[in-house]
């Protein structure tokens, strides 16, 4: 990602909401004495926001003015070794009319560096295989099962699949081959693996209202299910109508108009009442789940052995994996305010402690640890006796469906 920052000196007073314009283009090569290739070319406009530091009087005349930077482009692939960026003003009687005398002009680049290119395709190829292998394990073990999966059962295994899909190490080819879509398949990875944790949140929790009638039935849970699915897409487009334009222009922003603006902060407004709307909803259903466990809690001494063990382990993991939730989501928040404040790093002394990287690949391990614990701790059990007749094998058959529908608390209608 690029931007510009640009001086402006001018002995008379700048005009307000001045809009500059740039021919700007962008050439590659391999080599030192290959000719350049021109690979992108667009004119764009951008407005120009400047301030004076000092009173306008005639003995600061000549000073600069002090322009806020300007997004500039942005590349999503860099398989080539050098690059050109060609930038020009055109001035006529219509365009950059108004912007004063540019002294000086800046280029910022921000840039994902070789040590920690290293080491997060590392992370993504070792959890790949992993996380891939948890999912196949686990689906085998909902196979060897004879009833049909549950709801959460379900949802479970989607989640470990949208974490596999996370995982994929597309990196390796990236860096190969010139594939300008890149970020924008890195949002569609994240965006499918947060609405798919969301969705397993909110079955998680209503699953676990022991006393509940409705049960095992995504139909439950369609207006939650719902804000994620609409929050997801108004994300998806506003995703996409950047990223979208920079497979083909790199120079492109939406925030680069006052429409654009505007419209980017409508979505991202919308958006952000869809996810307060669930959380909101989350609360109430994990308020209800913690009220009736305390209520069986309670009723435990009075249960047969059997049942009461079962209560137990269902209490157990529902506490501990609401506790790594909050511990992930805390760290999550945390992640992503340091990321804005700090921007990057932290100043201590002389020493500067690099927090974007760290807090990145710890919050990408910790998720990976987190659907793993998941998926380890509601697989389903299989304790075969061999010795079993066929008559025995049949009758425990059909008793398996009722026993799980009273170890969760649903209904066995069957």
């Amino acid at each position: 990602t690029a931007h510009l920052t640009i001086s402006n000196r001018v002995p008379v007073c700048l005009e307000e909401d001045v809009i500059i314009t740039i021919d700007a283009g962008l050439a590659y090569r391999d080599d030192l004495i290959s000719d350049w290739t021109t690979e992108f070319r667009s004119v764009e406009q951008r407005p120009l926001r400047c301030t004076f530091p000092v009173p306008k009087t005639y003995e600061n005349e000549g000073r600069f003015y002090h322009c806020d930077p300007i997004p500039f482009m942005e590349l999503g692939s860099v398989a080539h070794k050098y690059f050109l960026i060609n930038l020009r003003l055109p001035v006529n009687d219509t365009v950059n009319v108004g912007i004063g005398e540019i002294k000086d002009i800046q280029i910022v680049g921000i840039h994902q560096n070789g040590g920690f290119t290293t080491v997060w395709i590392s992370m993504k190829t070792v959890f790949s295989p992993w996380i891939f292998g948890a999912t196949v394990w686990y689906w085998h073990r909902l196979s060897l099962m004879a009833r049909p999966p549950v709801l959460l059962e379900r949802v479970i295994f989607a989640l470990g699949i949208s974490m596999t899909f996370l995982n994929v190490p597309v990196e390796w080819l990236s860096l190969g081959f010139e594939w300008t879509w890149i970020l924008l398949f890195e949002d569609v990875q994240q965006g499918a693996f947060y609405s798919a944790l969301f969705c397993f949140w909110i079955i998680f929790c209503g699953e676990h209202l022991m006393d509940q009638s409705q049960r095992n039935q995504l139909s439950a849970y369609w207006w939650q299910v719902g804000l994620v699915v609409f929050g997801s897409s108004v994300l998806l487009i506003f995703d996409l109508s950047e990223r979208g334009v920079h497979l083909t222009n790199p120079f492109y922003s939406v925030w680069a108009s006052e429409t654009g603006t505007r419209v980017a902060i409508t979505f991202i407004i919308v958006a952000g009442i869809s996810v307060c709307l669930y959380f909101l909803s989350l609360c109430g259903v994990v308020h209800c789940v913690f009220r009736n466990i305390g209520g069986k809690t309670q009723q435990l001494p009075a249960m047969p052995e059997a049942r009461r063990l079962r209560y137990k382990g269902i209490i157990f993991r529902f506490k501990f994996l609401m506790l790594v939730t909050l511990a992930c989501a805390a760290m999550t928040v945390i992640f992503f305010i340091l990321n804005q404040v700090s921007e990057g790093h932290w100043h201590w002394g002389d020493y500067t402690l690099q927090v974007h990287s760290a807090f990145l690949t710890g919050i990408y391990g910790m998720w990976n640890l987190y659907v793993f614990s998941i998926i380890f701790l509601y697989a389903p059990s299989h304790k075969h006796n061999k010795n079993k007749s066929g008559d025995s094998q049949q009758t425990d058959t059909l008793e398996k469906p009722e026993k799980t529908y009273r170890i969760t608390g649903k209904v066995a209608e069957e």
